[in-house]
């Protein structure tokens, strides 16, 4: 069977959302999802930078995150036709590991968990297909990269992009 690798942050859970609440909350701000189009949270405002590492070292912060709408049943549906990999970035935040394996048990329990991938670098990832909102792990991958809609990359062009996980499901199925 043909792999898909899947990304965690941004393509299963709404990462930037969760950062936003937060944030919201600590400053007494609004933003929306709406103001991150073609920006990273720190360029939304420069105070993220010093706020990501405490709100990621928070080890609920990746136990609460929300699923992603349809990707449960998409992935479940496509782990009949392709062998799935979670592969989710955690070097950089070793606090992240146990949680984000917490996470993926309790919200995609049906894969197995020796396909959960805990990286730096994803270029080492030997799959058919990578799906992920981060250009830069599309950019090293030798399969065919595929660019998962998030509110920082609307710009991007060069990938195939699938906006949601209907799309992933016309995609590959």
């Amino acid at each position: 069977m043909k792999r898909i690798a899947i990304d965690m942050d941004e393509v299963l859970s709404h990462f930037s959302t969760s950062c936003l609440e937060l944030f919201n909350k600590e400053f007494n701000k609004n933003y929306t999802t709406e103001d991150l189009q073609g920006k990273m949270l720190v360029d939304l405002d420069a105070r993220f930078a010093e706020k990501m590492d405490h709100y990621l070292a928070n080890e609920s912060f990746f136990l609460e995150l929300k699923v992603i709408k349809d990707s449960q049943e998409v992935i479940q549906k496509l782990s009949v036709h392709y062998d799935i990999y979670i592969v989710t970035a955690a070097m950089e935040f070793p606090v992240s590991l146990a949680p984000k394996y917490q996470w993926l048990k309790k919200n995609f329990g049906f894969l197995n968990e020796n396909n959960f991938v805990f990286c730096g670098d994803k270029s080492i990832i030997h799959a058919d297909y990578l799906i992920d909102d981060t250009p830069s792990n599309l950019a090293t991958f030798k399969g065919k990269g595929m660019l998962f809609t998030a509110p920082h990359n609307r710009d991007v062009t060069g990938y195939t992009r699938l906006n949601n996980w209907q799309e992933v499901a016309e995609c590959f199925l």
